[in-house]
């Protein structure tokens, strides 16, 4: 029988990781360490720079649209710049979402 204490302490352990009590012991009975909660949280944060990096690529395509802003800035090769700068973003952001859907790829490996 289960004493009031280790029931908490299990109990603990399994919220820190966002799992139900019986889905972590269950977890530890096949032999797997259940992954800390970090793991989905990380994985929000990612949500949240891929979504910043798309609302600049954004901005950065509304600014290429307008000629009189790029003829301020008057160099030829501002447009080439520019347009490698969003390459780039568009780079991270594969990056980024590849990175989140093995983090949550993983993460419901150990909920399922």
């Amino acid at each position: 029988m289960v004493q009031r204490g280790e029931k908490a302490e299990i109990e603990a352990a399994a919220q820190a990781t966002g799992l139900s009590a019986s889905t972590y012991l269950r977890v530890l009975g096949l032999g797997h360490e259940p992954r800390p909660l970090i793991d989905i949280e990380q994985g929000r944060e990612l949500v949240r720079v891929n979504g910043d990096l798309g609302r600049l690529g954004g901005l950065l395509k509304l600014w290429l649209t307008d000629d009189a802003k790029l003829e301020e800035m008057a160099p030829e090769r501002m447009p080439v710049i520019i347009r490698g700068v969003l390459a780039k973003i568009e780079a991270n952001q594969e990056e980024l979402s590849g990175i989140i859907r093995k983090v949550l790829r993983s993460r419901q490996d150990f909920s399922g």
